[in-house]
């Protein structure tokens, strides 16, 4: 590797054979990069998945510590407990397709239905579990490149797709994605990376201050599929417009809490989606390190999701248990199930269109 670059690769340990989802042929081909700038600030990536398995930052004293939930190898990914997606690429379609179903110009596809009886995260093996094709692309960058073939998990199309991480020397971690297809397919890609800004198992995230650039979300039935409606989070214990600690009105009686057994659910950005416009989506405060975060995104929806199902039978790369609401994501998409929502923003890539998104992490202290 060109350490001028910035960017080291290595081969990952512990690989475990017999994975469905991963080729004997493609065990040394499993890769671990770090990408680190002159703040100290380290982001370490793999192509087992396209997935973030670690970032460093400072706190205010200048304590580093990793703030990315996660595992120390890659058989930890391939054989997670309740596949909780730790900071991985997710897709064909990230989030939920109603049923497993849909239609593009009369014709209905099935996909797998592996979230109770709808479709989650790209199916039984989404882009988390497969091999991705490296490169290094600059300072600071790698680009993880995948072909999904037409009728992979039921999706029709062949799909061109890369991911490309860069980290900044302002701390910002920045992920671009890019696809094209041969056929008509809904595409969705977003990140999964599960934070917690006073390091990971270092106890629950309900004191993180959040702030969500939102003034609505799509309200879920019980199965976490959106209603089609398009709701104001004013007077509900959805109202993030302002910074509030996430633990504050998370108990408070409320039907969508009681659906997403906490939140888990889309927010309507304000200015989210407009024109390839980068806009700020979220800010997280963490009030005892003083490490603060930045979500900027060109997606017109932001998932947040803060653990709920995290159940405290994982452990993390420093031994400790993740428990319970140990973790939160802030995934940037577009709706769930827009693929069956004709009012919602549309997901369908055709041939000749490029599908071309990013959404940037910036760390920092306050």
């Amino acid at each position: 590797m060109k350490k001028n670059m910035g960017v080291v690769g290595a081969v990952m340990v512990g690989l475990l054979a017999g994975c469905a989802s991963v080729k004997t042929a493609d065990f040394d081909e499993i890769k671990l990069y770090t990408l680190k700038n002159k703040a100290g600030t380290t982001v370490k990536v793999t192509n087992y998945g396209a997935t973030v398995t670690s970032i460093v930052t400072a706190d205010r004293d200048g304590n580093l510590a990793d703030i990315a939930l996660g595992y120390n190898d890659v058989s930890g990914y391939m054989n997670a407990v309740d596949k909780p997606y730790f900071g991985s690429v997710v897709g064909r379609y990230g989030n939920r397709i109603a049923k497993g179903k849909f239609s593009i110009d009369g014709q209905e596809y099935t996909l797998a239905t592996n979230n109770g009886e709808n479709h989650l995260h790209g199916g039984v093996i989404g882009f988390d579990k497969v091999v991705w094709d490296a490169e290094i692309v600059g300072k600071n960058a790698v680009k993880f490149s995948y072909l999904a073939k037409d009728g992979e998990e039921g999706y029709p199309g062949n799909l061109q797709i890369a991911v490309t991480y860069t980290l900044t020397e302002e701390s910002e971690l920045k992920i671009d994605y890019l696809a094209t297809t041969d056929k008509k397919t809904p595409v969705n890609l977003t990140n999964h990376t599960y934070f917690n800004l006073k390091g990971e198992g270092e106890g629950t995230i309900l004191d993180h201050e959040l702030m969500i650039n939102a003034k609505a979300t799509t309200p879920v039935d019980s199965g976490l599929i959106p209603t089609g409606e398009i709701t104001p989070v004013n007077g509900t214990p959805f109202d993030f417009t302002s910074a509030k600690a996430i633990g504050r009105d998370i108990s408070k009686k409320d039907r969508q809490l009681e659906y997403g057994l906490g939140y888990d659910h889309n927010f309507v950005l304000d200015k989210g989606g407009k024109d390839g416009q980068m806009t700020l989506a979220a800010t997280v405060y963490e009030p005892t390190s003083g490490r603060f975060m930045e979500v900027f995104t060109e997606e017109p929806g932001i998932q947040f999701y803060c653990g709920n199902f995290l159940a405290g039978n994982l452990k993390g790369k420093a031994g400790k248990t993740y428990v319970h609401r140990g973790g939160f994501c802030l995934e940037t998409q577009h709706y769930p199930d827009s693929p069956n929502q004709p009012a919602f923003p549309s997901t369908i890539l055709a041939p000749g269109e490029e599908y071309k998104t990013g959404t940037i992490y910036r760390f920092g202290v306050k």
